[in-house]
Parts: structure tokens; sequence; C-alpha cells
């Protein structure tokens, strides 16, 4: 492998990002990858922001992504999606969840959650970038669990990367229990089957 891939998983606490930070890392070591995983938790119990970085590659050294950097950023709510934005490489890809989460300070009146925002990012995205919008908690809703949309944003990533699908399939039964195995494999084929690519 030649190229290094750079991954951003942007949510709020108990979205998942964390997990399917571990279900990539697992991926890359699988392939036989060099890769590096990096999760900045802040206030996720209290559903604040969480991001979780993942390099996979050759040989890597850092485990940060800086701005302009990420091959795909998977944002697992719109608000997260706007402000992680900036990370997304030229000719890089975002799956943005079509799910929104009030955080608290627009709750109380100090803030006001922005309107538009998936449309605003397809404006104001640079050439060769690809900005797609998905429902993945309702396809997570028809997998059996509301908490695999991590999973459904994975399977939908999936279809971008050249990494075979029967990896991605042991990597799912390495990473889940038994009993949570079935609803997350059928959450990422709900992922793949969102026909996103033309």
């Amino acid at each position: 492998m030649n190229k290094t891939i750079n991954i951003v998983l942007a949510g709020v606490g108990g979205q998942g990002t964390l997990v399917a930070g571990k279900l990539l890392g697992t991926i890359a070591v699988k392939m036989g990858w060099d890769v590096k995983v990096s999760e900045v938790h802040g206030m996720s119990q209290r559903g604040g922001s969480v991001i979780t970085y993942v390099r996979m590659g050759e040989k890597i050294y850092s485990p940060v992504i800086e701005q302009g950097m990420a091959d795909f950023v998977l944002a697992f709510e719109e608000l997260e999606a706007l402000r992680w934005a900036p990370l997304l490489a030229t000719g890089g890809t975002m799956i943005i969840n079509k799910k929104q989460i009030i955080p608290v300070t627009v709750k109380i009146g100090k803030a006001v959650y922005p309107d538009g925002i998936v449309e605003e990012l397809k404006k104001a995205g640079r050439k060769g970038t690809t900005i797609i919008e998905i429902d993945a908690e309702k396809l997570a809703v028809e997998s059996g669990n509301v908490r695999c949309v991590n999973m459904v944003m994975i399977g939908a990533m999936s279809l971008f990367s050249q990494i075979p699908d029967a990896v991605w399939q042991e990597g799912l039964l390495e990473v889940f229990p038994e009993k949570l195995q079935e609803m997350n494999r059928i959450a990422f084929e709900k992922g793949k089957g969102t026909h996103i690519i033309d």
C-alpha cells in the first residue's frame, strides 16, 4: 500500500464513533497495514463532541489528521459535519448522517442551530470533493437497533474503499460479541446498499 488513508469519525457521545474506530483499526491490521487510532472524547457522556482519527498505511508515524488531509469524514450528526469539514481533503468524501442532535447551548438559548448545513457544505465544497447525506438512523432502526448508526456509516464508506468485503465481514465478527454480530452485519450491509456511488 503506497497511499495513507486518513479517516475522521465525528459525532456526539453515544453514537458509536469509538467502536467504528476500533473496527477500522481491526480492518487495517487484517490488511497488513500499520494503523494509528486517536480518540478525543470531550464531554461524550453528556452528548458532547467526539472525534476519532484513524490513519492506515504502510507506515504511520502520527495519529493526528491535519486540516485538509482527511480522505473521509464520517459525520454522525449534521453540526459535527460543519465543525469538522475543514479536515476534508480536496478529492475527499464526506458522508453525513441526516440527524440533528441539539446541543445544550442551543437548548438554553445561548446559541442557534444553523439551518441548511448539508446544502451549505455542498455549495462550499472544493472541486472534486464529494458530500453525501444518508438517513443512517432510519437504516439502523431497520437493522434492529438505532445504536447501529455507526455500522451504517462504515458500510457506506466501504463502497469507496479497496478493502475486500470478506475482510470487512471478518472484522465485524472480531469486534462485536456474538449476540450483536447479526444486527451490526445487517447495518453494515444497509449502509453499503445506499447506492451513493453514481
